[in-house]
């Protein structure tokens, strides 16, 4: 007798695919902001005190949201922004949507030696470019892969991150931004609920 056995996936495995993005969602409130007037020099120092805020647990979130002049969120800035704003020729170099990586400087930094010659300017020359650049220059506005429904499924956001390597998406309630997903947030909820239902 053969018996038909259905697949029933755990409890805790089922919330998890059915867990709604605006369940791992961070608020913007919690996130540092820059005008999009910004200088280069200021996105910088901003990142670099943002990232000391976020290892000395001042700070939860080291990403910050690009502002415009009406205080509307229009972008967020990484390392990887600001490397974009000293080559006007990155986009042709780098995935534009390899940020994910940006802790791997060697993937970033690799390529652009070899095919520009960014890194055989004088660093003067570097520092007076800078002065002339602002945020809003070399900003990347949110891409449609990049911007999500607070009432999504995580599959769809799991998607995203996957197929266009992005490190975070902007959350949406109807047309107002009221949250980010960082794939490192969920992808640590992951981890410790497979712990938790594992016994590990």
């Amino acid at each position: 007798m053969v018996h038909n056995h259905q697949f029933r996936p755990n409890p805790k495995e089922r919330w998890i695919m059915e867990a709604s993005v605006k369940d791992f969602m961070v608020p913007i409130a919690k996130f540092p902001r820059i005008s999009d007037t910004a200088t280069f020099s200021g996105a910088v120092m901003a990142l670099e005190r943002a990232n000391e805020e976020y290892l000395s647990g001042k700070r939860e979130q080291r990403i910050l949201l690009v502002t415009d002049s009406e205080n509307k969120v229009v972008g967020k800035l990484s390392p990887l922004d600001v490397v974009r704003g000293l080559e006007p020729d990155y986009e042709k170099l780098v995935d534009e949507q390899s940020s994910v990586y940006v802790e791997k400087f060697s993937y970033v930094i690799q390529p652009m030696k070899e095919q520009t010659t960014l890194w055989a300017k004088p660093l003067d020359d570097l520092c007076a470019i800078a002065k002339d650049i602002l945020v809003k220059d070399f900003i990347q506005p949110p891409k449609s892969s990049q911007i999500i429904d607070q009432d999504a499924n995580l599959n769809n956001a799991f998607h995203r991150f996957v197929m266009f390597k992005h490190d975070s998406l902007f959350v949406m309630d109807g047309k107002k931004l009221i949250g980010v997903l960082r794939f490192s947030d969920v992808y640590k909820e992951i981890g410790r609920r497979i712990k938790e239902s594992c016994g590990l």
